[in-house]
This record gives structure tokens, C-alpha cells and sequence, in this order.
């Protein structure tokens, strides 16, 4: 016996993963989380569900129409952490979201617009908003466009994802620590939180070029173990607690650009080396770019002007980061950050998990 769930399959930026309505799972938050494991599959092969035994392709978009002011509609964000038979719904994804508003216009929960429907998006896991304006021609959802972004191959419709207010959304503020440098076994960093919480540290501070492939950093044991040991003891000073069954903070290397952009990076989400950069770490690692004293002064080149567009290298290419700064020289503030996605729909239907994980009651 198997309980069918109404599901999305979606590509949303570089990653993919199940799109819900919040309605087709159940309420209690601890059933919900079981029937996700079932769902993506347990263990670190995922091959008894719809995982892809990595954590790009083992994502839930849980979305709902907003009941409060403001919004259009709310999106909970959960890691299914492979191989752990667990789920973490402490960070924000902006890959995720970028498939969002089209779920919910296919869906019938925003009424589109002939040309460009822009969607308010309440972001449950940090209670911040993001604009995202979907390519709606004719009042429908399309797919197809010459927007390229670096990790997915071919070209599709863009998506405008305009982050607003996201400083602080996990930790209570842009820096958590009140610092712009702080020092964790013996290591330089800046821990920053512009929609996610991220340690960008200088990748010759751990020997590191910042130039290595993720296979060759994740092959280096004891180089991770020293990342962890830093990632465990910034948890409690970033305000996140014991961060040990914690997707959160990232951590990113960083080195200067060498490919034309304005920093290079290498990303862990939280022990694997990522193949890009996820998107709201690239925000957050924008911003410490532009941050004076921080780990990146220096290393980073920063363009002039108030509207500063950014590229991050990661090993797979580049993300362009539209920063709108604000404050003074001196201490400046992100007032909105904007950037390009893509997304595409690739299966709906419905998915199947065991009877005995729920039966489909309320």
C-alpha cells in the first residue's frame, strides 16, 4: 500500500527538486518531514525515491497562497539532507525560488499577466520577501528564452528574482558577530548573513590556491576537518546554536578573480564542495566584498557607483550579483539585490510513499 501526493518536478536554477502544495502535506511538521525523506529517499544513494544522492538535487519547495499582507504567496524551503534521513529547514534556497512563481501560477494561486507577471514572495524559512518577475506571455508560464546561467546547460524564459531586506534572515543581522573580521582557530573570517548565513574566508589562510576543483578539496580529509572544526565553533557566535545537523553557515573560500569577474570561490553547503555557488550565498558573498575590513577587502575587485554589479566565479562559471548600496563608504548597506535565474518544469504528477510512513489522513 502507497499514499499518492500530488507533486511538481522542477529545475530551479542550478538545482532541482519537488514542488508542493502546502495543502497535499500533512499539517504536523514531523509527519510532514517523514514523508519528505520517503519521498526524496532515505540514505546516501536516495535510490528508493526521487533524490539524486546530492544536495542540489534533493530539494522541497512547499508552496501555499500568503495569508498575510504584503505577499502573494508563501514558500517554505527544506533540505532533505542526504543521507541522513533528516530535513533542515533553517536556510532559504533562491535556486529553489526561482521556480517558484511559475509553480504558482501553474497552479492557480497568482493570476498572470500577458508579458511579465511579478510575484511577491514571502520566504517562510527567514520571513523576508522577494519580487520575481516570470515571463507570463499571453497569461501563461513559458519555459523558453535566451537567458544562460552558468551550471545548467542550454538557454530558457529568465527569471528576475529582486531580494528585499534579506540582511540578517537567519542570524538577526548583516554581521552576526558585530565584526566584520573575526579569527576562529586561528583562521581570518568574515561571518555575514545577506539571505544566508556564510564564513567567507581567504582560501591561502587554510593553503589553498582558491583555484582547486571540488573533488580535489573534498578529497583533502584533514583540510575539511579543519573547515568543520572552524564551521562548529562560528555556529554559536553567528547565532545559530550547535550547528552540527546543520545545513548552515556555508562556508566559502575565497581568492582573487582570474576569469574576469570581481572574486573567485570555492562554496561548501555544508561539507561538500559545491559545484557553482548556491544563489543566496552569492549574495552574501557579494556583499562581504563590498564590506571594508572584512576578509575580502583587498582580494575582491569592487566596482564603483551605488548600483554595483558583481560577478562571482565558482568552478562551474560565474554569478551576477546586482548589489544596491546605500549607507556611506564607511559602513554601506544593501538595500536590494537582484540577479538572473532560469527554470524549468519537468514532471507533474503525483509521488508515492509508503503507507506506513502516512496513509494521506489529516
Amino acid at each position: 500500500m502507497q499514499t499518492a501526493i500530488r507533486c511538481t518536478f522542477m529545475r530551479g536554477g542550478s538545482s532541482k527538486g519537488l514542488y508542493f502544495r502546502a495543502d497535499d502535506l500533512p499539517a504536523d511538521v514531523g509527519l510532514r518531514d517523514r514523508v519528505l525523506v520517503a519521498a526524496m529517499g532515505a540514505g546516501a544513494r536516495q535510490i528508493d525515491g526521487a533524490g539524486g544522492a546530492n544536495p542540489l538535487t534533493s530539494k522541497v519547495a512547499i508552496v501555499r497562497p500568503s495569508g498575510t499582507g504584503g505577499a502573494d504567496i508563501d514558500y517554505l524551503f527544506a533540505q532533505v539532507v542526504v543521507g541522513e534521513s533528516r530535513v533542515d529547514t533553517t536556510p532559504n534556497c533562491g535556486n529553489m525560488l526561482a521556480g517558484v512563481g511559475a509553480f504558482a501560477v501553474e497552479n492557480g494561486f497568482v493570476a498572470a499577466d500577458d508579458g511579465v507577471t511579478r510575484i511577491r514572495v514571502r520566504m517562510l524559512n527567514s520571513g523576508n520577501l522577494c519580487e520575481l518577475e516570470v515571463a507570463t506571455p499571453g497569461g501563461k508560464v513559458s519555459y523558453d528564452g535566451d537567458a544562460r546561467i552558468d551550471g545548467v546547460p542550454g538557454t530558457s524564459a529568465p527569471v528576475i528574482c529582486n531580494y528585499l531586506d534579506v540582511a540578517g534572515s537567519a542570524c538577526g543581522s548583516l554581521l552576526p558577530t558585530g565584526n566584520a573580521v573575526d579569527v576562529a582557530q586561528g583562521v581570518a573570517v568574515t561571518c555575514i548573513d545577506n539571505g544566508m548565513p556564510v564564513v567567507v574566508l581567504r582560501a591561502g589562510d587554510l593553503g589553498k590556491t582558491g583555484y582547486e576543483t571540488p573533488a580535489e578539496l573534498d578529497g583533502d580529509g584533514e583540510f575539511k576537518r579543519r573547515l568543520e572544526a572552524i564551521r562548529l565553533e562560528l555556529g554559536p557566535r553567528m547565532n545559530l546554536g550547535d550547528v552540527t545537523n546543520k545545513v548552515v553557515p556555508k562556508m566559502s573560500l575565497i581568492a582573487a578573480p582570474r576569469a574576469g569577474g570581481h572574486i573567485c570561490t570555492r562554496t561548501f553547503i555544508p561539507h561538500d564542495c559545491h559545484a557553482a555557488i548556491g544563489v543566496l550565498g552569492a549574495v552574501s558573498v557579494a556583499t562581504a566584498c563590498i564590506l571594508p575590513g572584512s576578509v575580502a577587502d583587498g582580494i575582491a575587485s569592487v566596482p564603483g557607483g551605488a548600483v554595483k554589479h558583481m560577478s562571482v566565479e565558482h568552478p562551474s562559471g560565474e554569478f551576477s550579483v546586482t548589489l544596491e548600496v546605500g549607507g556611506t563608504p564607511d559602513r554601506p548597506e544593501v538595500r536590494k539585490a537582484g540577479l538572473l535565474r532560469t527554470a524549468r518544469l519537468i514532471m507533474r504528477g503525483s509521488i508515492f510513499v509508503p503507507a506506513d510512513v502516512w496513509d494521506g489522513s489529516a
